[in-house]
């Protein structure tokens, strides 16, 4: 029986992989200053500036390691003094960060880094209030999904993190995913469950299911996970009832489809081990920052 989400996150994956930091500040970078900062050449090329970055609103703060990037990229003799890390809480005007060094250096990678931090830290805080709603204990946890970004998948799911959520798979390498449309065209969930046994044992494989018939065929057929698919609460209560009687707790039970802050609650109390949310990541509002000179 596996009780485990996936064997590797996005943490796991920002701290082996810098490379991936890296390239996406470089593309980033790259798509904005193009050719050369024009603006920034008004400047006189030795002129040094001392700068804060504020939060216009209370936020989880994420993003830093992309920052951190972003200026070393644009020059690497500028200097940042962080306020605050991943993961932390902060209030509405509270300064985050501060950078020193050259003028043209400073504004040349502001928009880049406030863009990361704005975003990273929209989503980790988007993480947090949906935590907090559930109001559960700590067994039961709030997934993200592949609904990201484009180009940004592991820093969304990196941000998830810091926000108090799990990671669901990364991408479609690391799990079974096994949803209606597979179901049909491998001949049913029963079918599809054993293919995937055969093709990839150690992976963990999961089922999407629409209704208490295709559950129970699910956890029936040995699926590790079973997404219960816009089931209503009832359903969701019975599938745990089911799961325990049944089976023996052998499956662990995912609720997913319209699930929002105003019924994360009701639904974590049905007994289902843990919900995942595209709504984290696709529905991001960035958090409204401000570079200041100091």
């Amino acid at each position: 029986m596996a009780r485990h989400l996936i064997d590797r996150n996005a943490r796991d994956f920002v701290r082996d992989h810098p490379r991936l930091i890296t390239e996406v500040v470089t593309r980033s970078l790259n798509e904005d200053i193009g050719i050369c900062d024009i603006t920034a050449s008004l400047i006189a090329e030795d002129t040094k500036m001392s700068a804060r970055v504020v939060t216009n609103e209370d936020c989880t703060v994420c993003g830093t390691i992309y920052v951190n990037e972003v200026f070393r990229q644009v020059d690497p003799l500028l200097r940042l003094e962080w306020h605050a890390g991943d993961g932390d809480e902060v209030k509405a005007g509270e300064v985050i960060f501060r950078v020193r060094g050259k003028a043209r250096s400073i504004l040349t990678a502001e928009r880049c880094s406030l863009n990361f931090l704005q975003t990273l830290s929209g989503t980790a805080t988007a993480t947090r209030k949906f935590v907090r709603e559930a109001g559960a204990g700590t067994n039961f946890k709030i997934l993200d999904t592949r609904k990201t970004i484009p180009g940004l998948r592991i820093a969304q799911k990196y941000a998830v993190l810091c926000g108090g959520g799990h990671n669901h798979r990364l991408g479609l390498w690391d799990a079974f995913l096994i949803k209606e449309n597979h179901i049909a065209a491998c001949g049913g969930i029963s079918a599809a469950v054993k293919k995937a046994r055969s093709l990839a044992p150690s992976k963990r494989v999961e089922v999407e299911t629409e209704n208490i018939e295709e559950f129970r065929e699910a956890v029936g057929a040995g699926a590790d996970i079973v997404m219960l698919d816009d089931f209503s609460l009832e359903d969701m209560r019975k599938a745990v009832e089911i799961n325990k009687k049944e089976f023996g707790g052998r499956a662990m039970l995912e609720a997913s489809g319209m699930i929002s802050r105003d019924t994360i609650k009701a639904v974590a109390a049905t007994g289902v081990d843990c919900v995942s949310s595209g709504s984290l990541t696709k529905h991001v509002r960035a958090v409204d920052l401000s570079l200041r000179y100091e």
